[in-house]
């Protein structure tokens, strides 16, 4: 059984043997803008009212080459849910046609149905044809919130489709109020609702049971609860108006924040249209998101947001931007491979506001993360895209201390030397916005063992020199190496041990000094004489 001290020594040798943390990254991630950036910017429209703009002249900003005209159609029918029982009701008697024809007055109340169409009236229940068609009476028709016009209810039966048939202009009541705020200029709210009606109108699915959904896979729309009296202002005042593109219907993507240029549909989604380019929005600096970051992450940290797109663990990113300066791919490179991810993957699985983004890096790998006492070594790495960036150590029990500045080239990679280390120690880059992921270099004690000049003793020496350092003597056996003599150095850092040695492969082992991890000699075979 080892004692106490020697099995200290053991152990702290194997952890000095271990792999080394030499090696970490950190990436900054800043960026512009909220949204996917084709079409109107609302903050920039709300920055163009602020500044005297009319909407026409808005509208013909963002969407270069359009004109305003008559809107080709006065109704739309919204798909509000598909479920297996819907509830209709009113404050007011309403009225109940069917498919066959057959109507019925209904009283004031709820009324639930399943995909049978049944329906009580008068205490008897009846079956309807699909679709049924319910009409407003004194007050509106509620599906869990209250519509303007009429509700219709398709059953497949199994589900029930609740389908809200009203004007254009009634349904944009329900969608302004929703895609900005209601306290913003007029112009900007007149500008909102034509691009609000004429999307509307370019995304209509023109046959089947439904022209819009109520979600963001049309434009959210809240029904009479969502509506505002300053934003339904903004729709009566542009009644009828939709953006045009050679006569037909454009499509007015819109979005919160450009960061101060548009981007290319072409670019975004591969499909150009001439009216969707990249335009200067010089006012869009009013919104809270026109800049934002930073953003950090470890290389460890990206690669697992990113998942299988990434390698195990990212030391490097480098992105290629569009003609607008969005990302359109980012190059990750890892240990042992590199990969590809489009920016829109990147926004997706980082959470970010947009693609218009950039990545600052950080990294700091030693040379060689394991060493001994009084070798020399060097720290590589790569810092790009980040202000101040600088060098620090921190030696056990200490602090961090700056240790210069890195000479960086122009793509960003450097190479420090340390020369001859003393000590384990810590290193980070620093920058403006924070620190680097430590890299650690491990200081061995230098110990040799001399060639034998008998066969009843060994001596060898140990730096870093100190009185009492423990020293193993161990003999390579089948098993593994095996204690077979204990000593300690004197002051000269020298040791010396008597036994009786018999053929075979001897080493020393040594070390538990303040910063200086234990080391081993090289091998010394003894061969028989």
């Amino acid at each position: 059984m080892q004692r106490p001290l020697l099995a200290a020594l053991v152990l702290a040798l194997a952890l000095a043997l271990a792999p080394g943390a030499g090696a970490g990254s950190l990436f900054v991630v800043t960026g512009k803008g909220w949204g996917h950036g084709v079409g109107m910017s609302q903050y920039g429209a709300y920055g163009f009212a602020q500044n005297g703009w009319a909407y026409d002249g808005i509208l013909a900003h963002y969407y270069p080459g359009t004109a305003l005209g008559p809107a080709p159609v006065a109704e739309v029918r919204v798909l509000l849910a598909a479920r297996k029982k819907a509830r209709i009701g009113s404050d007011a008697p309403f009225r109940l046609t069917d498919a066959g024809g057959a109507a019925y007055e209904l009283p004031a109340g709820v009324y639930e149905l399943g995909p049978e169409l049944q329906v009580d009236v008068g205490g008897q229940l009846v079956t309807l044809a699909s679709p049924a068609r319910f009409e407003p009476g004194d007050a509106p028709l509620a599906a869990g919130r209250p519509y303007r016009g009429a509700i219709v209810l398709w059953s497949d039966g199994a589900r029930v489709k609740v389908v809200n048939h009203l004007g254009l202009e009634q349904y944009l009541y329900g969608v302004v109020s929703r895609e900005v705020p209601a306290d913003w200029p007029p112009e900007a709210l007149k500008a909102q609702a034509v691009a609000a009606r004429s999307y509307a109108l370019a995304g209509l699915a023109g046959a089947g049971e439904f022209d819009l959904y109520d979600d963001v896979r049309s434009q959210v729309y809240g029904g009479i609860q969502a509506e505002d009296p300053r934003t339904t202002a903004a729709v009566d005042a542009t009644a009828g108006q939709v953006v045009l593109f050679e006569g037909q219907v454009a499509q007015t993507f819109f979005f919160s924040t450009s960061g101060g240029r548009t981007a290319a549909a072409a670019d975004v989604w591969g499909e150009p249209f001439p009216y969707l380019v990249p335009v200067d929005d010089p006012y869009d600096t009013l919104s809270p998101y026109h800049q934002w970051g930073p953003f950090l992450l470890t290389g460890r940290q990206l690669a697992k947001a990113l998942g299988p797109l990434a390698p195990k663990s990212v030391r490097d990113v480098a992105v290629a931007v569009d003609s607008s300066g969005r990302v359109a791919s980012a190059t990750l490179v890892g240990n042992a491979a590199s990969t590809q991810v489009s920016g829109i993957d990147m926004r997706r699985l980082l959470g970010l506001r947009s693609t218009w983004f950039g990545v600052g890096v950080l990294t700091l790998e030693a040379t060689a993360p394991a060493i001994v006492f009084g070798d020399k070594v060097a720290l590589a790495g790569i810092a790009r895209g980040l202000d101040g960036v600088g060098l620090e150590r921190k030696l056990p029990g200490g602090v961090w201390e700056p240790a210069g500045a890195p000479k960086v080239k122009e793509d960003g990679t450097f190479l420090v030397p340390l020369g001859k280390l003393r000590a384990t120690a810590l290193y980070r880059l620093v920058s403006a916005v924070g620190a680097g992921v430590p890299a650690r270099i491990r200081v061995a004690a230098r110990v040799v063992l001399d060639a034998p000049k008998g066969k009843k003793s060994l001596r060898g020496r140990v730096r870093p020199k100190a009185e009492g350092t423990p020293v193993a003597i161990q003999r390579l056996e089948e098993d593994g190496w095996e204690t077979v003599a204990e000593t300690a150095t004197d002051a000269k850092g020298e040791f010396k041990v008597k036994l009786a040695l018999e053929p075979g492969t001897y080493q020393a082992v040594a070390g538990l000094a303040v910063g200086v991890d234990a080391g081993a000699s090289p091998p010394v075979e003894i061969v028989a004489r």
